[in-house]
Protein backbone atom coordinates (compact mmCIF):
# COMPACT_ATOMS: atom_id res chain seq x y z
CA UNK A 1 0.00 0.00 0.00
CA UNK A 2 1.49 3.39 -0.99
CA UNK A 3 2.45 5.84 1.74
CA UNK A 4 0.26 8.94 1.73
CA UNK A 5 2.36 12.07 1.88
CA UNK A 6 0.89 15.12 3.60
CA UNK A 7 1.16 18.58 2.13
CA UNK A 8 3.36 19.52 5.07
CA UNK A 9 5.77 16.71 4.08
CA UNK A 10 5.89 17.95 0.49
CA UNK A 11 6.57 21.54 1.54
CA UNK A 12 9.19 20.46 4.08
CA UNK A 13 11.04 18.42 1.42
CA UNK A 14 10.83 21.31 -1.04
CA UNK A 15 12.87 23.49 1.33
CA UNK A 16 15.98 21.53 0.38
CA UNK A 17 14.74 20.10 -2.94
CA UNK A 18 12.65 22.86 -4.61
CA UNK A 19 11.35 20.67 -7.49
CA UNK A 20 9.42 18.64 -4.88
CA UNK A 21 7.01 21.60 -4.59
CA UNK A 22 5.49 20.60 -7.95
CA UNK A 23 3.65 17.78 -6.16
CA UNK A 24 1.70 20.41 -4.18
CA UNK A 25 0.68 22.09 -7.43
CA UNK A 26 -0.39 18.74 -8.91
CA UNK A 27 -2.45 18.02 -5.82
CA UNK A 28 -4.26 21.36 -5.40
CA UNK A 29 -4.18 23.29 -8.70
CA UNK A 30 -7.67 22.17 -9.71
CA UNK A 31 -9.59 23.35 -6.60
CA UNK A 32 -7.51 26.53 -6.23
CA UNK A 33 -7.93 27.32 -9.94
CA UNK A 34 -11.70 26.73 -9.79
CA UNK A 35 -11.96 29.00 -6.74
CA UNK A 36 -9.82 31.74 -8.33
CA UNK A 37 -11.83 31.69 -11.57
CA UNK A 38 -15.06 32.06 -9.62
CA UNK A 39 -13.63 35.01 -7.71
CA UNK A 40 -12.21 37.01 -10.62
CA UNK A 41 -13.27 35.34 -13.88
CA UNK A 42 -11.63 32.86 -16.20
CA UNK A 43 -8.60 34.70 -17.57
CA UNK A 44 -7.76 36.58 -14.38
CA UNK A 45 -8.44 33.40 -12.38
CA UNK A 46 -5.66 31.60 -14.24
CA UNK A 47 -3.32 34.46 -13.34
CA UNK A 48 -4.38 34.27 -9.67
CA UNK A 49 -3.82 30.49 -9.72
CA UNK A 50 -0.28 30.88 -11.08
CA UNK A 51 0.57 33.68 -8.70
CA UNK A 52 -0.88 31.76 -5.73
CA UNK A 53 1.57 28.92 -6.23
CA UNK A 54 4.43 31.32 -6.92
CA UNK A 55 3.75 33.15 -3.64
CA UNK A 56 3.33 29.83 -1.82
CA UNK A 57 6.65 28.60 -3.19
CA UNK A 58 8.44 31.77 -2.13
CA UNK A 59 6.85 31.66 1.34
CA UNK A 60 6.94 27.89 1.85
CA UNK A 61 9.30 28.22 4.83
CA UNK A 62 6.53 30.19 6.61
CA UNK A 63 4.01 27.35 6.25
CA UNK A 64 2.60 26.02 9.54
CA UNK A 65 4.00 22.48 9.45
CA UNK A 66 1.59 21.36 12.18
CA UNK A 67 -1.10 21.39 9.44
CA UNK A 68 -1.32 18.36 7.18
CA UNK A 69 -3.24 20.13 4.41
CA UNK A 70 -2.00 23.24 2.63
CA UNK A 71 -5.34 23.87 0.92
CA UNK A 72 -6.65 26.48 3.42
CA UNK A 73 -3.26 28.25 3.24
CA UNK A 74 -3.43 28.27 -0.56
CA UNK A 75 -7.03 29.52 -0.53
CA UNK A 76 -5.97 32.32 1.81
CA UNK A 77 -3.20 33.37 -0.58
CA UNK A 78 -5.60 33.17 -3.55
CA UNK A 79 -8.17 35.29 -1.69
CA UNK A 80 -5.63 38.04 -1.00
CA UNK A 81 -4.41 37.98 -4.60
CA UNK A 82 -8.00 38.13 -5.86
CA UNK A 83 -8.49 41.28 -3.75
CA UNK A 84 -5.60 42.89 -5.58
CA UNK A 85 -6.92 41.68 -8.92
CA UNK A 86 -10.42 43.04 -8.20
CA UNK A 87 -8.96 46.38 -7.06
CA UNK A 88 -7.00 46.64 -10.30
CA UNK A 89 -10.10 45.63 -12.27
CA UNK A 90 -12.22 48.18 -10.39
CA UNK A 91 -9.68 50.86 -11.27
CA UNK A 92 -9.84 49.83 -14.93
CA UNK A 93 -13.66 49.92 -14.74
CA UNK A 94 -13.61 53.43 -13.24
CA UNK A 95 -11.38 54.61 -16.07
CA UNK A 96 -13.61 52.90 -18.63
CA UNK A 97 -16.74 54.38 -17.09
CA UNK A 98 -15.21 57.85 -17.04
CA UNK A 99 -14.39 57.59 -20.74
CA UNK A 100 -17.86 56.16 -21.41
CA UNK A 101 -19.46 59.32 -20.01
CA UNK A 102 -17.69 61.26 -22.70
CA UNK A 103 -18.53 58.69 -25.39
CA UNK A 104 -21.83 58.33 -27.20
CA UNK A 105 -24.90 56.84 -25.53
CA UNK A 106 -24.38 53.61 -27.43
CA UNK A 107 -21.03 53.13 -25.69
CA UNK A 108 -22.77 53.36 -22.31
CA UNK A 109 -25.32 50.75 -23.34
CA UNK A 110 -22.45 48.50 -24.51
CA UNK A 111 -20.89 48.73 -21.05
CA UNK A 112 -24.22 47.85 -19.44
CA UNK A 113 -24.47 44.81 -21.73
CA UNK A 114 -20.96 43.73 -20.70
CA UNK A 115 -21.83 44.04 -17.03
CA UNK A 116 -25.01 42.00 -17.55
CA UNK A 117 -23.08 39.25 -19.36
CA UNK A 118 -20.55 39.13 -16.52
CA UNK A 119 -23.17 37.65 -14.20
CA UNK A 120 -22.57 33.90 -14.54
CA UNK A 121 -25.94 32.66 -13.31
CA UNK A 122 -29.40 34.13 -12.85
CA UNK A 123 -29.46 33.19 -9.17
CA UNK A 124 -26.16 34.91 -8.50
CA UNK A 125 -27.41 37.88 -10.52
CA UNK A 126 -30.42 38.12 -8.17
CA UNK A 127 -28.12 38.00 -5.16
CA UNK A 128 -25.33 40.18 -6.59
CA UNK A 129 -26.61 43.54 -5.23
CA UNK A 130 -27.00 42.07 -1.74
CA UNK A 131 -23.58 40.40 -1.91
CA UNK A 132 -21.97 43.64 -3.14
CA UNK A 133 -23.34 45.45 -0.08
CA UNK A 134 -21.71 42.90 2.25
CA UNK A 135 -18.45 43.74 3.91
CA UNK A 136 -15.32 42.46 2.18
CA UNK A 137 -14.77 40.10 5.12
CA UNK A 138 -18.24 38.58 4.69
CA UNK A 139 -17.73 38.23 0.92
CA UNK A 140 -14.42 36.44 1.51
CA UNK A 141 -16.07 34.09 3.99
CA UNK A 142 -18.93 33.41 1.57
CA UNK A 143 -16.53 32.73 -1.31
CA UNK A 144 -14.42 30.33 0.75
CA UNK A 145 -17.55 28.55 2.01
CA UNK A 146 -19.50 28.39 -1.25
CA UNK A 147 -16.78 28.17 -3.89
CA UNK A 148 -13.83 26.89 -1.91
CA UNK A 149 -16.03 24.31 -0.16
CA UNK A 150 -14.00 24.76 3.04
CA UNK A 151 -15.15 23.90 6.55
CA UNK A 152 -15.53 26.62 9.16
CA UNK A 153 -12.20 25.61 10.67
CA UNK A 154 -10.46 25.77 7.28
CA UNK A 155 -12.00 29.18 6.54
CA UNK A 156 -10.72 30.41 9.91
CA UNK A 157 -7.27 29.08 9.02
CA UNK A 158 -7.34 30.66 5.54
CA UNK A 159 -8.39 34.09 6.84
CA UNK A 160 -6.42 33.97 10.10
CA UNK A 161 -9.48 34.54 12.29
CA UNK A 162 -11.15 32.59 15.13
CA UNK A 163 -13.63 29.89 14.08
CA UNK A 164 -16.33 31.61 16.15
CA UNK A 165 -15.97 34.67 13.91
CA UNK A 166 -16.48 32.43 10.86
CA UNK A 167 -19.68 31.01 12.39
CA UNK A 168 -20.96 34.52 13.12
CA UNK A 169 -20.21 35.64 9.57
CA UNK A 170 -21.91 32.59 8.01
CA UNK A 171 -25.03 33.13 10.13
CA UNK A 172 -25.11 36.80 9.14
CA UNK A 173 -24.62 35.88 5.46
CA UNK A 174 -27.48 33.34 5.64
CA UNK A 175 -29.82 35.97 7.12
CA UNK A 176 -28.88 38.50 4.44
CA UNK A 177 -29.23 36.08 1.54
CA UNK A 178 -32.45 34.54 2.86
CA UNK A 179 -34.10 37.94 2.45
CA UNK A 180 -33.20 37.88 -1.25
CA UNK A 181 -34.10 34.30 -2.20
CA UNK A 182 -37.58 33.32 -3.44
CA UNK A 183 -39.49 30.78 -1.34
CA UNK A 184 -38.92 27.89 -3.79
CA UNK A 185 -35.16 28.30 -3.28
CA UNK A 186 -35.45 27.51 0.42
CA UNK A 187 -34.51 24.08 1.74
CA UNK A 188 -36.62 21.64 3.77
CA UNK A 189 -35.74 23.38 6.99
CA UNK A 190 -36.92 26.73 5.64
CA UNK A 191 -33.41 28.15 5.44
CA UNK A 192 -31.84 29.26 2.18
CA UNK A 193 -28.64 27.57 1.02
CA UNK A 194 -25.84 30.15 0.73
CA UNK A 195 -23.90 28.09 -1.79
CA UNK A 196 -24.08 29.76 -5.21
Amino acid sequence: MPIVTTDADIIRRSLTRPPEFAALFDRHATPVGRYARRLVGSDAGDDVLSETFLVAFRRRADFDFSRDSALPWLFGIATRLAHRQRAAEAKRWRILQASARVAAETAVSDIDALVERADASSRLAQLAPRIKRMSEADRDTLALYAWGDLTSEQIADALGIPVGTVWSRINRIRRVLRLELPTEEEGNDGRADVRA
